[in-house]
């Protein structure tokens, strides 16, 4: 890609947001009911590509098991409310209505609470007792140390996620965590992120994660890019990181699922982030909507409550549809914040694709901003 000149000394690479491009519609038609948007995790079969971020405003062990139930895979922080409260029910009621300049700081108090082993492997289980698939999300600097206590609740796909992960720490002080020999001495699936191009994305798949989260500084609670300066735009990164994949598959075969994380706000974002290149989206700030997500009204992710360098505060959103309309519809909004998997099926639809690898060979266009999806 062409490189722009910003000064004496310095280029940058044009990136593209999801909002900045539209979806051409190809030759051919197809009915919807013909359109097949499963997707495959390792040995897991899901009937709808979206995942639940883990935000302790999303997912619960209640609404995991939900989500398992209309086909979707929920992913539970490990490192947050839930287990570090044997109740932590009233505390996302107090989040849910904090307000004015002590947010943060209140937030920070609340997550001092230590991650407590036990309560990692009984959410687990408490998750597997309904048969659901058990997914859940630690981060680089405590996966081992909580490796035992996954273990123990017989976790069936972990999800190491940071704000961006790398195949390569380097680090004065300590020995940080080596992501390839940890993935094969676990041995379950787990999917790695998140990162933001080419590089990056190639350097995770040898890892030998099934999965890598793509996207930095996308989420609608997310405050990376003006606190750290750090993000790209999510087309381009989905893009990047297919090219990725397609190498990685040429070197070694095996096929790497890329998972969009972050920017998905409407139906029309999931189709976009799929003709780019991916396989599924995770999702946070719409699925915070529904009558049944934990944070009652608020959503926040895992780094609003950083000890160092918080990113994002709560923020408030409607609660104005069940988890299944939200996913499955039908829908009763005109705005695309319900029925978004029907939104990606219609889409798939109109453009001749019958499964989401063949929808990857969708046309693109440039055009006028469809409004914001951050």
């Amino acid at each position: 890609m062409a490189e722009v000149e910003i000064g004496n000394g310095k280029s940058a690479r044009q990136g593209y947001a999801l909002d900045e491009i539209s979806i051409v519609p190809s030759r051919r038609t197809r009915d919807p009911e013909d359109v097949d948007i499963s997707w495959r995790l390792d040995a897991f079969d899901f009937a709808l590509p979206v995942i639940a971020a883990p935000a302790d405003s999303v997912v619960s062990p209640k609404t995991a098991v939900a989500f398992d139930r209309l086909g979707a895979l929920a992913t539970l922080n490990l490192e947050g409310l839930w287990t570090r409260y044997e109740d932590p029910e009233p505390h996302l009621e107090e989040i849910a209505a904090l307000s004015g300049p002590g947010v943060t700081r209140r937030l920070q108090e609340i997550y001092q609470e230590p991650i407590k082993a036990e309560l990692v492997t009984q959410r687990i289980r408490d998750v597997a007792a309904s048969g659901a698939v058990t997914c859940g999300a630690v981060t680089p600097q405590h996966a081992s140390e909580l490796a035992p206590a996954l273990m123990a609740g017989e976790l069936n796909v972990l999800v190491i996620m940071g704000t961006a992960v790398s195949a390569e720490h380097v680090s004065k002080g300590g020995v940080p965590l080596n992501l390839k020999s940890f993935i094969r001495e676990l041995d379950i699936p787990v999917i790695v992120g998140s990162c933001a191009s080419f590089q990056a994305a190639l350097h995770l798949m040898r890892t030998g994660a099934v999965g890598i989260l793509v996207g930095v500084g996308e989420g609608v609670s997310s405050s990376t890019r003006s606190v750290l300066g750090i993000g790209a735009p999510q087309a381009t990164a989905l893009a990047d990181a297919a090219g990725a994949r397609s190498q990685h598959l040429e070197e070694t075969g095996v096929y790497v699922q890329v998972i969009s994380q972050g920017g998905v706000v409407r139906g029309g974002d999931i189709a976009k982030a799929m003709a780019c290149g991916a396989d599924a989206a995770m999702i946070g700030a719409p699925l915070a909507r529904a009558f049944e997500a934990p944070g009652l009204g608020v959503h926040f992710g895992p780094d609003a409550s950083n000890q160092s360098v918080p990113r994002g505060l709560p923020v408030a959103v409607e609660r104005h549809a069940s988890l299944e309309e939200i996913l499955c519809g039908p829908g009763h909004f005109a705005d695309g914040s319900t029925n978004l998997t029907g939104a990606l099926r219609g889409a798939m639809a109109m453009c001749g694709y019958a499964n989401i690898r063949e929808f990857h060979k969708a046309e693109v266009v440039l055009g006028a901003r469809t409004g914001q999806s951050r």
